[in-house]
């Protein structure tokens, strides 16, 4: 019942077998069908699940008869057919097993015949009968009945055997058929955004919803997915980031928003990036970023409670890691100083910067002050931020939504949660007066006039929204697929359920 070891066979059927098994499998529906019965009956009686029928007779000693009879369902994982007495493994969605004993003394002949020539490895079904356990131990439901709950036209793969990732990516179903860290990765991501919204819960935060298609991308430096409205002739945008009408909301008195919402950015696909991926957004009026920073600890230490019970979390190769704890929270022009052994402030100028970026290979497609610093930092810094940090204090022009530095000239009050080397989350002191938004946006334009494809575009509707007073508010964004990330271990496409891929 457990995972299939690293060095197993490979699981996946010739395209000739499973042809072959294709049309023994569709003749035995057929068989089904001919005889009265169903392939893809609407119901089935079911009375317990077999995750209750483990738990509460899990303890049955060898060959121990309950008095209890049950009717279970599941998918039959496991199959060896004897001549009197025939086994299935039945395992139920959350992998949960238990065995199907089909006896000739139960069933009777005809029953039991049926059974072999009808039944094969994938198809869900349904038996009732004693809860017993067997001389070898094992829990299992002596029959005294039994039915196809679905027929499987095709086979499953060799569950000993290791799927590959092409196939796990692809064909999710299997993955989540075969592999335990899968169903528990699903699992893992559901209990996590259930943490995040109990956190917001208990600040009393709002969930809000908005608009996916959009007439002006903005909210982040990305490059948008276009699309086409016929009912209103125009070009409109899939949504990059939800923060520009987050923030409507608090111009119009939601004072604490949040949105767990589907983003699309147009860019390139890694262990790290995904084109379609979930974020969660959430603004606080009357806060900055040092307390949406504490609020942003707080959810994802949470998380990691709600999924491995403890701070410290269990990767998938078997790695401890510790998020508990605070959280260190670095300078990164200090950081970067202290990296290159050249003291860098918001006034070194850009010959300098690109001098340095060409003197270590580091490319910058569309120069800046503040793109060169990044992009430096990366190159030096971002790689060695193994625990949780937050890396405080962003130069102005690439964070244009961003408040000013209240004491540093020349930067942002801006943060980026790095984790495992990776940009897990994002705050700001939001930038709320309409007049510095509106110049930012104007040299925004200007970089995006001169090829800048990630540049924001002007949004006369959103400064509209600002000039109606936007109170002080802290703000973050981070990736729920990165949080998995963080907490199992994995890639990206391993903790999306149903990753695209080309």
């Amino acid at each position: 019942m457990n995972d299939a070891p690293v060095n197993a066979a490979p699981a996946e059927l010739s395209s000739e077998e499973v042809s072959e098994q294709k049309a023994v499998r569709l003749a035995k529906r057929e068989r089904l069908i001919a005889d009265g019965g169903e392939a893809y009956p609407v119901t089935v009686p079911i009375t317990h699940r077999v995750g209750e029928v483990r738990e509460r007779f899990g303890a049955l000693q060898p060959d121990e008869a309950s008095g209890v009879r049950v009717g279970v369902a599941g998918r039959i994982v496991h199959l060896r057919n004897t001549g009197k007495l025939c086994f299935a493994a039945i395992q139920a969605g959350d992998g949960a097993r238990i065995q199907a004993m089909i006896s000739l003394a139960n069933v009777g002949e005809e029953s039991l015949q049926r059974w072999k020539e009808l039944v094969d490895l994938g198809d869900h079904l349904f038996v009732s009968g004693e809860v017993i356990s067997s001389r070898r131990g094992e829990l299992s439901v002596m029959a005294d009945g039994w039915q196809i709950a679905a027929k499987a036209v095709l086979p499953l793969p060799n569950l000993h055997g290791e799927l590959s990732e092409e196939t796990r990516v692809r064909q999710r179903y299997l993955d989540l058929i075969a592999r335990e860290q899968a169903r528990s990765t699903a699992v893992a991501r559901a209990r996590v955004n259930a943490s995040l919204r109990a956190t917001f819960a208990s600040h009393d935060f709002l969930e809000v919803e908005t608009p996916m298609l959009q007439t002006v991308h903005g909210g982040a430096a990305a490059r948008p997915f276009v699309t086409h409205s016929n009912a209103f002739d125009t070009e409109l945008f899939l949504r990059i980031a939800p923060e520009l009408f987050l923030k409507r909301a608090v111009v119009g008195g939601l004072e604490r928003v949040f949105e767990i919402n589907r983003n699309f950015r147009n860019e390139g696909a890694d262990s790290t990036h995904s084109p379609e991926f979930a974020m969660l957004e959430a603004y606080q009026s009357y806060s900055d970023y040092h307390g949406i920073a504490d609020l942003t600890q707080q959810l994802i230490q949470n998380a990691a409670l709600a999924v491995a019970g403890s701070h410290v979390v269990t990767w998938a190769d078997g790695t401890e890691f510790d998020l508990g704890g605070e959280w260190d929270r670095i300078d990164m022009y200090e950081s970067l100083s202290a990296a290159v052994g050249v003291q860098i402030t918001p006034e070194t100028s850009l010959d300098e910067l690109r001098a340095l970026a060409e003197a270590n290979d580091v490319e910058v497609k569309v120069p800046s002050h503040g793109k060169v610093v990044e992009e430096l930092w990366e190159h030096f810094v971002k790689g060695d931020l193994v625990r949780p940090t937050f890396v405080m204090d962003f130069p102005v022009d690439t964070s244009p939504l961003v408040r000013d530095h209240r004491t540093k000239a020349g930067v942002v009050e801006k943060w980026d949660l790095y984790i495992r080397g990776f940009e897990l989350a994002t705050g700001y002191s939001e930038l709320v007066d309409p007049v510095v938004q509106r110049e930012r946006f104007v040299e925004q334009a200007k970089l995006a006039a001169r090829g800048d494809d990630e540049a924001m575009r002007l949004d006369e509707e959103f400064l509209a929204a600002l000039e109606h007073a936007m109170p002080p508010t802290g703000g973050m964004g981070m990736g729920i697929d990165r949080l998995l990330m963080a907490i199992t271990g994995l890639g990206i496409r391993e903790t999306i359920l149903f990753p695209l891929v080309k």
